[in-house]
């Protein structure tokens, strides 16, 4: 998962030039070209958003917005790729996808086989079914 990490700008809801989202639209493309793009968005502020906070049993809303700016994410892909090395490659080739000093963060998903050691069969069930569900949108 390739996450935008935000910044005081698009904390404060400021578009893109049109020159750059005319580049972030050919860069996506060339993901999808590549057959590595399954999603991939731009996020609202998180003065829109909420958090929900869980303690035990307890849930606590709280409403954004969240601090610091470069703490957040302002927009994410989600590719498949062989490695990371590929990933960083495919990040060295994005436009800046903001008007200043910015941060790409790359992080790989767990799989399955990560929880082996811990995975008992009614877990193993549970995710299958859950995969398969997800299987069939």
């Amino acid at each position: 998962m390739v996450f935008v990490k935000a910044t005081a700008d698009s904390e404060a809801g400021l578009f893109p030039s049109s020159d750059l989202l005319e580049a972030m639209g050919r860069f996506n493309e060339a993901l999808a070209d590549a057959g590595i793009l399954i999603a991939g968005d731009g996020l609202k502020p998180s003065a829109q958003g909420k958090r929900v906070r869980f303690d035990g049993d307890s849930r606590t809303v709280v409403d954004g917005p969240f601090t610091p700016a470069e703490s957040l994410v302002a927009g994410y892909w989600l590719w498949e790729v062989k490695d990371m090395d590929e990933a960083v490659a495919w990040v060295k080739r994005c436009p800046n996808p903001m008007t200043g000093p910015s941060d790409i963060e790359i992080r790989p998903h767990y799989e399955l086989a990560d929880f082996e050691s811990i995975m008992t069969p009614e877990a193993e069930a549970v995710h299958g079914r859950v995969a398969g569900k997800l299987a069939g949108k």
